[in-house]
């Protein structure tokens, strides 16, 4: 490892915290580089879970330098009372935790904005209501509040003036909602400069600063690649690039520092929120599939939407993110099915297509193939020969189908249920 970049290949929930955990062991420095508190990541490790939504999970590891990037945008209650909780676990964060100068912050109104924009439109977007969608907006405005900008006061309020000058206009006389003073917001600004002041730093100085070291940075992202603000089911997709461009842009790192991107697969699809799902099966598979695998959001607690593996999908994921291997998560769910299905291809007006359209994915009918099942509880496998021979098939038919390495397969939550293929 050089610069290892994890992508989510799918909707999100892939399982990523616990792969990153599971590279972080390799790192010396792991870096979020997008999104904000809509994702949370889960990490079981020796049986006790741990639930991130903003700090890299790589702060269990006590040797470990964690970085939030320019990329991200970062709620301020929200990363207080992580690190309330971290040190409650007696998890220092001291000297290992610092952030972007140049991340964006998400504060009350932006979550205000959330919750009307969502309620308010007659198609929803399923969004957690965070205030992610709009930081990014006000990000773009150029009338967003950065982390660097709550050390000048004077600079601050006059920041803050223009934004609630912009905002609270229309909360009143359109939303018909209360608006936002001041005062509230600066004082939670005065705890947050007072908690982070010595972790704040120039974040693209001290990684290229690091990669010149020959330093091992692993970058993680949120969500997935189908829902990046881009490249997914636009309208139903997050605020951010998932891919790797975000990856690049929220950290200030350039492509020829990137020696690996490894890609995060489930064993089978879920979706959280809104939007086209091709192969959800509304079914027993699906309520099997989503009781077994515990697919229930770890930030909303909301059930996530089931389904089957789509070659298609993660195809396209390699496209566009130049994936070097993937990460196969949660095969033990799929333990106890007697026939798994796996959509190799889309039809649309009974024509094949040989490309991922997320355009017009609610018009694509996914074309099935299906492999036996097997019974054997696989939690324990330690290695590829261990593993019965149908959930060999299985893992052999996905490498071949997407003509990409499996490097590594997870067969549980905790960070030992893990084995690297050979």
């Amino acid at each position: 490892m050089s610069c290892m970049v994890i992508i989510g290949t799918q909707w999100g929930d892939e399982g990523k915290a616990k792969m990153i955990d599971y590279y972080t062991a390799g790192a010396d420095i792991v870096v979020r580089y997008q999104g904000g508190a809509n994702a949370g990541h889960t990490v079981v490790v020796n049986g006790k879970k741990h639930v991130f939504h903003l700090i890299p999970s790589g702060i269990l590891h006590g040797d470990k330098v964690c970085v939030i990037a320019n990329g991200v945008v970062l709620d301020p209650e929200q990363f207080m009372n992580e690190i309330d909780l971290l040190e409650k676990q007696g998890i220092s964060v001291k000297g290992r935790l610092f952030v972007s100068d140049a991340a964006h912050l998400i504060l009350p109104y932006h979550k205000m904005f959330d919750e009307i924009l969502e309620d308010s439109g007659t198609r929803k977007i399923g969004t957690t209501r965070r205030g992610i969608g709009p930081s990014y907006s006000d990000k773009c405005l150029r009338i967003g509040i950065r982390v660097g900008d709550i050390f000048d006061e004077n600079f601050l309020r006059e920041r803050l003036s223009n934004a609630l000058n912009n905002k609270n206009p229309q909360l009143e006389k359109i939303y018909n909602r209360p608006v936002f003073e001041s005062g509230p917001i600066l004082e939670l600004l005065a705890r947050f400069r007072e908690r982070v002041r010595d972790m704040v730093t120039n974040t693209p100085h001290y990684l290229n600063v690091a990669a010149e070291q020959k330093k091992k940075i692993l970058l993680e992202g949120a969500q997935g690649d189908a829902l990046d603000i881009d490249h997914g089911t636009y309208p139903f997709v997050t605020s951010s690039n998932t891919t790797i461009g975000g990856a690049m842009s929220g950290t200030g790192l350039n492509p020829f520092q990137i020696s690996e991107i490894v890609g995060i697969t489930k064993a089978y699809i879920t979706r959280v929120g809104e939007g086209p799902f091709p192969t959800e099966d509304l079914g027993e598979g699906g309520k099997q599939l989503r009781e077994k695998g515990n697919e229930f959001g770890s930030t909303t607690g909301r059930p996530r939407r089931c389904g089957w593996f789509d070659v298609e999908l993660v195809r396209y994921a390699k496209r566009i993110n130049g994936l070097t291997s993937i990460a196969l998560t949660k095969l033990d769910v799929l333990s106890g099915l007697r026939t798994i299905k796996v959509a190799v291809g889309y039809e649309k007006n009974g024509k094949r297509l040989d490309y991922f359209p997320p355009a017009s994915l609610t018009e694509v009918t996914p074309v099935y193939e299906e492999l036996d099942g097997w019974d054997e509880d696989i939690s324990m496998c330690a290695h590829y020969d261990e593993l019965p021979s149908n959930a060999k098939t299985y893992v052999d038919y996905l490498q071949k189908s997407l003509n990409t390495r499996i490097s590594v397969v997870s067969v549980g939550p905790d960070r030992k249920n893990t084995f690297v293929m050979d």
